[in-house]
């Protein structure tokens, strides 16, 4: 058997974790940042499992200076500071690698790579194949050695790859991997601050050594290039030679190669365990140790009997661990560590399965002001569920379960008995994820009463960011690991099992237990809300708007199917235009969804950039926005880009939505998520509501296919005008942007007129189209290479109309600059309704994530407040529409927008409403006046 050597250049792959993860970081429950300890051991472990190494260690560099620094001292001067979080994860990371009994090896005055090349060269020596694990380019210089590969492992999607001397070669364009060195010489590595030849890129360097195969061949021949170059390779002979040094791995570093040291042996899983456990990394604990990870014994039980005669376990004693099977979950998927379980915790679950016993419960929930309550079913689309039973709790450690049979009639005639209950006024509902039980329950015909408190948004409010599971809320906040669904009906996909074919007893612990825990969950979060002062925002916002939404996705909205199949087919037609078009005039057919086959017709064959830009997988970049910067060079990428809008029209909406009609109602009925968008926004899926285009006319035809459930019925459509810029006016206090929209002035003609100097009445559509940009650019951060970018501009042309803005508008940059500051000083930013974001990488010595978090300073109390508006608006719309008992339904929300489905006698006095609630939802400041408008047709897009 080949020996495999794998050597792990370590702050590489530690870097590569922590920023994989940076726009949705993994926080314990003490809000510490664990990007970098979970990726890298996914890694490692990963590497370990798949590719069987039979040797491995871990090289990382050390403070100490290397000689690099001492021949140039701006030697990665200008790298930033690493995150503080990343910093705090190495301890952990080489604590997890001593775990896993891996030698790390680092010698001062050398850096990582100058251990894993001589390593390497030395292990090539002896037999072994050697894989240095990196995505370092430098390393592509010791492939020299045949026996020696460089090992990209998966990355954002990526599989993995092994460069090969070949590979490398063609990468760089050139002949020998030894020349890696000559072209960093040339070119330098703005990443280490190597200098190179000021002026001379990767395609001029390759082209040079073509011609005079090394670096000092060039040098000696400076004289007889010509031009420029010649000049500047001239010049730049010092910077050359300096950096071809800077460059090269040092490969008789005087480290040893002894075999055994690196032999992968037995772990450590007592350290491992520990580090797991602090980390919190449950899920992927159990993967690498198996079930053994954070399991018990159960404890001693000790047996009573309740109130209806059932069976009471009682479980007080220590839980012992024991050891299982090797779990296959594939990923993390989020869990804390919590001692207590439904093993070792005194609890009181009932069950009330006759007429006797329901009776009895439903007589002690008569007299309670706070019942926690949670249905059971046989899916998870609200909408086309059967209920398999419900559980209550009243006090912590009690529960109430009550099944419920297949049979629709005689379900309904138990729920029959529980509707005095239901129609109390004076009870606080409270459960996790309200919405889906509310849904469940409507179409049984049930409409609970009474005030609600939905644990999934407190905790939206206290945590934005988090997650928010009832299992990994309960660990976090009760140190309490309930039982898993997986373990009742199996693991999660398509052969997840049904919850009818579960033991009813079994069903009653589980359902019982999700009741009590969540009711134990609101005690612990109205504190939390009142202490962060968010109980404002959770009891006029959040908590309300789940009645909204509940009604809402009952209702649904109608299809016209004919319609979607008529427009399916000329999509298709006109798709397939496009891609004959493409064909001629690319010369060649390929496939046009290839995009590694489509750069290369783009950038090899039709060369249409010289400078055209390759993704990490080394194939040339063909998103839109690389398109769309080359639509004026040839009509072919016209061609593609509507290839490629056709296509996606007709796969994602036009030929999907008559599939997710629901048969019970022949309506589509999509499902609103409230607590994932940390600005406060509503989100949708089946379908996304919210992505569907509006901007290209094709994509606009889609809205033709939502229509009034009935003949002689009309939509409605209400939109907020410019309402994240009226915001921004009213919360800057800016006189000349408030004054634009007290007049009721078009803000972007407002705007250019101030920005170049002149009268409104000679802007022009140009002007006006900048004006826009900057408009809505600036407060999320865009600078001047962004907006000349966006713009098609010279950047001093974008950076003069910036200063312009800035200058006319003075208190939208102090606005941004308050905010900063205030995030700074308080660790926050918050909405005008009180809703707030934590951002706690504010004062980051690293400038990118620091920027980051600054840019959501500036624009979350923007679209947060924009969000609050339109959830008070449709909480208002709602209220009154319900108390005139119209017929006419809200039934869509979308960003700005909200859609209804009305009876034409209901109609004006429905616009009436709509706007009176939209335009007084949130008086802003600074008298700035909130605007909306409806328009009405037998479609959405007739409507809108």
């Amino acid at each position: 058997m080949t020996k495999k050597l794998f050597l792990l250049d370590a702050m590489a792959l530690i870097y590569r974790a922590y920023y994989a993860l940076i726009r949705n970081p993994r926080l314990t429950s003490k809000g510490r940042n664990t990007n970098a300890q979970f990726g890298f051991t996914n890694t490692l472990f990963d590497l370990i499992n798949k590719e069987k190494p039979t040797h491995l260690a871990v090289c990382f560099d050390t403070h100490a200076p290397t000689e690099r620094h001492t021949d140039f001292s701006d030697y990665k001067a200008n790298r930033q500071d690493a995150p503080e979080d990343l910093l705090e994860s190495i301890p952990d990371i080489q604590r997890i690698i001593r775990g896993f009994n891996i030698p790390v090896v680092e010698l001062d005055g050398y850096e990582a790579d100058d251990v894993i090349g001589t390593v390497a060269w030395q292990a090539a020596d002896k037999g072994y194949d050697v894989y240095m694990v990196t995505p370092d380019k430098d390393y592509g210089q010791l492939l020299i050695h045949p026996h020696v590969y460089i090992y990209k492992p998966p990355y954002m999607g990526n599989p993995e790859e092994i460069l090969t001397a070949e590979k490398i070669c063609s990468k760089w364009d050139i002949k020998r991997v030894e020349q890696v060195i000559d072209m960093l010489g040339l070119m330098g590595d703005s990443v280490d601050n190597i200098p190179g030849i000021a002026g001379i890129g990767e395609k001029t360097a390759a082209k040079l050594l073509k011609e005079y195969d090394t670096l000092e061949n060039i040098l000696e021949n400076a004289d007889s290039i010509k031009g420029a170059l010649g000049e500047k390779i001239r010049n730049g002979r010092e910077a050359a030679i300096m950096s071809k040094k800077l460059a090269t791995i040092i490969t008789n570093v005087p480290v040893e190669f002894h075999e055994e040291d690196y032999r992968l042996k037995e772990w450590n899983k007592d350290e491992l365990v520990t580090c797991f456990t602090e980390l919190e990394f449950k899920t992927l604990g159990k993967r690498i140790l198996g079930d053994e990870f954070n399991a018990f014994h159960a404890a001693p039980q000790s047996i009573q009997t309740d109130l209806f005669g059932n069976t009471v376990i009682s479980k007080t004693e220590t839980p012992v661990k024991k050891e299982k099977n090797i779990a296959e979950e594939p990923t993390e998927t989020a869990g804390l560590f919590a001692e207590k379980n439904i093993t070792n915790t005194p609890h009181q679950y009932h069950l009330a399965d006759t007429t006797e016993s329901i009776q009895s419960l439903v007589s002690l929930l008569m007299q309670q002001k706070e019942i926690c309550f949670d249905t059971e079913t046989t899916g998870t689309d609200a909408n086309n569920v059967s209920l398999v039973g419900l559980s209550f709790s009243i006090a912590p450690a009690e529960g109430y379960y009550i099944p419920c049979p297949p049979d629709d009639a005689a379900t309904k005639n138990i729920l029959a008995q529980f509707a005095p209950l239901f129609a109390k006024e004076d009870i606080t509902w409270v459960g996790q994820n309200l919405k889906y039980d509310l849904l469940v329950l409507k179409w049984y015909g049930i409409e609970i009463k009474g005030e609600l408190f939905d644990t999934m948004l407190a905790h939206y409010l206290i945590e934005p960011e988090g997650r928010r599971s009832m299992d990994l809320l309960s660990a976090q906040y009760l140190g309490y690991e309930p039982v898993p669904i997986e373990d009742l009906i199996g693991k999660k996909g398509k052969n997840q099992g049904n919850m009818r074919d579960v033991p009813i007893e079994k069903i009653k612990e589980y359902a019982a237990e999700d009741a009590d825990i969540t009711l134990q969950l609101k005690h612990a979060f109205v504190p939390l809300l009142q202490e962060k002062e968010l109980d404002s925002v959770f009891e006029k916002v959040e908590n309300p708007l789940v009645r909204v939404l509940t009604d809402m996705e009952f209702e649904g909205v109608k299809i016209d199917v004919d319609f979607l199949s008529q427009y399916s087919t000329e999509l298709e037609k006109d798709a397939k235009r496009c891609e004959e078009n493409v064909y001629e005039q690319a010369g060649v057919r390929f496939n046009l969804a290839s995009p590694k086959q489509l750069g290369e017709v783009l950038f090899e064959k039709l060369k249409l950039d010289p400078k055209a830009k390759k993704t990490k997988t080394g194939q040339y970049a063909t998103g839109e926005d690389v398109l769309l910067k080359l639509a004026n060079q040839h009509k072919i990428v016209d061609d593609i880009l509507n290839f490629r809008e056709l296509t996606k029209l007709k796969s994602t909406y036009v030929d999907a939505l008559p599939e997710m009609i629901n048969p019970k109602t022949g309506r589509v009925h999509t499902s609103y998520a409230q607590a994932v968008a940390v600005t406060g926004r509503l989100s949708s899926n089946n379908p996304n509501l919210q992505n569907i285009p509006i901007r290209t006319e094709r994509g606009r035809e889609i809205r033709k296919a939502f229509i009034p459930r009935e003949p002689g019925r009309l939509l409605l459509s209400a939109d907020y005008s410019q309402i994240e810029l009226r915001i921004v006016a009213a919360i800057s206090g800016d006189p000349n942007m408030c004054e634009a929209f007290r007049l009721g002035k078009d803000i972007h003609t407002a705007t250019a007129a101030k920005v170049y100097g002149i009268a409104e009445s000679e802007v022009t559509k140009e002007q006006r189209y900048k004006a826009k940009s900057v408009n809505f650019g600036i407060i999320y951060g865009q600078g001047a290479f962004g907006l000349a970018d966006n713009l098609g501009i010279s950047r001093a042309e974008a950076k003069e109309i910036i200063e312009n803005y800035k200058k006319e508008f003075p208190n939208i940059q102090r606005y941004m600059d308050d905010k900063i500051n205030f995030a700074k000083e308080h660790g926050y930013v918050q909405t005008l309704a009180g809703r707030k974001r934590w951002l706690k990488d504010i004062n980051s010595s690293n400038f990118t994530v620091r920027g980051y978090a600054e840019r959501n300073a500036i624009n979350s109390p923007i679209q947060g407040t924009a969000a609050d508006m339109i959830k008070l608006a449709m909480i208002s719309v709602h209220q009154e529409m319900k108390k005139k008992s119209w017929q006419s339904k809200m039934i869509l929300q979308v960003h700005d927008e909200l859609v209804f489905d009305a009876v034409p006698e209901e109609a004006e006095d429905l616009k009436k409403l709509i706007i009176h609630c939209m335009t007084t939802a949130m008086p802003l400041p600074n008298e700035v006046p909130v605007e909306a408008e409806v328009g009405q047709g037998q479609n959405w897009l007739e409507a809108h």
